[in-house]
């Protein structure tokens, strides 16, 4: 079966490349395994009419949406292989499923990897948090800390500092912070705290306080974590995407990747953690100009077999 474009990844940016696919009237097949980045959370924030939804009722409305278009299919089960062969791009599924596409759409996403800090797990996604400005309002005027292992503290640290007064960065033994930035953060209240962390203390995913190796707790609800990202899927870089300085694919304006017919969106391009609303906007982007490609394509054919 050969289709206009095959869309891999269902979060906000596959769904929303797919659904403007669909209302063109291109043929279109939507891969979604259902393994979320913030599979962890039970709300997403900062998405009009939407704010406070789980993430999983969300993609529940968004897929009975799609269902409404008769061009668009969505296969639950993962991507294993993509060649692009000629011009057509030859994809294989975990379930042996062969499908063939004009153009591909990676919305894969990127995995986040947790600093190894006992009990750190328990409290990700309940009171610990990846985004400031996804969850930072929920957070508002408590004592919050940022635990982190590398340089992205230091901006974390301003940002999550827009919600609280009381707010100690802990980089778990890890010297990430220079002296003049050390010096900002405390000019500005901020506590630098660079004792190696022993584990964190709570009940049912809510945090109590941050136990140092020393024995010290420091009393904290609630807080930021910097992660590391790689990405979610291979296929990317093995049809032989660029990948940008952080590891994710490149792609220009139009999330035209360098490799002909690839397109590339939300979290992919590993900018940082997009948030729904920017994630399914990028995926609009993609859908448009996958569909322009296309229909320079068909004009273009139509204008040689005019002149031959």
């Amino acid at each position: 079966m050969i289709v206009d474009c095959a869309v891999i990844g269902g979060g906000p940016a596959g769904l929303n490349a797919s659904l403007v696919l669909g209302r063109a009237r291109r043929k279109t097949v939507l891969f979604d395994d259902n393994k979320p980045r913030n599979a962890v959370t039970s709300e997403a924030h900062g998405f009009i009419t939407r704010d406070g939804i789980d993430p999983q009722e969300l993609k529940r409305i968004a897929q009975d949406e799609l269902n409404k278009y008769p061009d668009v299919k969505i296969e639950k089960q993962r991507v294993v292989h993509v060649r692009k062969e000629q011009q057509l791009f030859h994809i294989e599924t975990e379930n042996g499923m062969f499908y063939k596409a004009r153009k591909v759409i990676l919305a894969t996403g990127f995995k986040e990897v947790l600093p190894d800090i006992n009990r750190l797990k328990e409290f990700y996604g309940t009171s610990l948090f990846s985004c400031p400005f996804c969850d930072g309002w929920e957070l508002r005027d408590q004592p919050l800390a940022i635990i982190a292992e590398i340089p992205g503290a230091f901006h974390m640290a301003k940002v999550s500092s827009n919600w609280t007064n009381d707010l100690v960065v802990c980089t778990n033994g890890k010297p990430i912070l220079s002296a003049d930035e050390k010096g900002i953060l405390e000019q500005n209240g901020i506590q630098v705290n660079e004792e190696k962390i022993h584990s964190l203390i709570g009940k049912n995913g809510k945090l109590e306080a941050i136990e140092l190796v020393g024995g010290e707790r420091l009393f904290r609800t609630g807080g930021f974590v910097a992660s590391q990202w790689i990405q979610a899927s291979a296929i990317g870089e093995s049809l032989g995407c660029k990948l940008n300085e952080r590891g994710g694919v490149e792609a220009d304006r139009f999330r035209r990747t360098n490799v002909e017919g690839v397109f590339a969106c939300g979290d992919t391009v590993m900018d940082g953690p997009s948030q729904l609303i920017m994630a399914a906007a990028e995926g609009s982007m993609a859908g448009i100009a996958v569909n322009g490609e296309l229909l320079e394509e068909r004009f273009a054919q139509v204008k040689v077999s005019s002149i031959s």
